[in-house]
């Protein structure tokens, strides 16, 4: 019976982090596929606001959280959901917003295939015909999410439209490859992501998109946690230091 993961990342999110899970128990039943455990886990990056006692609220209702007692960055909070999914015997890991702007209805999307077909990582796009971004977006993340696809594409020689999309699903077993080095300190904030993803392509697993949306909230909630330049740069980094190889 295969086991699935799925795992919001969560950083001073109040005003958001309820939603997010009772949106998810809403459809948990409903989306679960047949013959497979489904677990939810969420990985608190050391919020210092209501975050944590409101996650906390949802203890009984089948809600783990592990909580981080300072904050390390969203890659190595992805991390913390890895180990965990490893040691609990886990094949497929879910990643998802927590800050409310992926929908969990789309989730078996993401999973449907690797259950059905094999596929090894399943990425989310909100840039292919049926999927699409809506919400308060702001114009730079307009510019950088067209812009680092192609990037990516030129770099990884394999066509992508949506490589900042952190809503994704994988094997866990292809981190079993030892030319996948998560453990690296220039991975903890948001080169992660797409350093697997470039891994995934370049190693020659089976990857594919699928569309998803993605929806911003209004900017009076706090639509990222991301800085322009800095957050941006961090993305780009694996495309150079991979690309060159300067690291591995």
């Amino acid at each position: 019976m295969p086991k699935i993961l799925v795992t919001p990342v969560v950083f001073n999110e109040q005003g958001k982090i309820q939603n997010v899970i009772e949106r998810f128990l809403r459809c948990r039943n409903r989306i679960s596929p047949p013959s497979a455990r489904l677990d939810y886990l969420i990985v608190d990056d050391g919020s210092t606001d209501e975050s944590s006692s409101i996650i906390a609220g949802f203890k009984n209702r089948g809600v783990e959280t592990i909580k981080h007692q300072k904050r390390k960055g969203v890659g190595a909070a992805i991390r913390t959901a890895i180990r965990y999914g490893l040691e609990n015997h886990y094949d497929i890991l879910v990643v998802m917003a927590g800050n409310d702007k992926d929908n969990p209805e789309e989730i078996p999307s993401l999973w449907d295939p690797i259950l059905k077909e094999g596929y090894d990582l399943v990425q989310g796009s909100r840039y292919l015909q049926s999927g699409g971004t809506g919400g308060d977006m702001p114009f730079y993340r307009k510019i950088a999410t067209r812009l680092h696809p192609r990037l990516f594409s030129l770099i990884t020689r394999r066509p992508m439209t949506d490589t900042t999309n952190g809503f994704r699903a994988f094997q866990l077993s292809i981190l079993k490859d030892s030319r996948i080095n998560l453990n690296q300190e220039w991975l903890d904030t948001y080169e992660l992501e797409p350093y697997l993803l470039f891994k995934a392509l370049t190693l020659g697993f089976k990857v594919r998109e699928v569309p998803v949306t993605k929806i911003y909230p209004s900017r009076k909630l706090g639509y990222t946690k991301m800085r322009p330049f800095v957050g941006w740069w961090s993305i780009l980094k694996p495309l150079f230091y991979l690309g060159l190889g300067i690291r591995k």
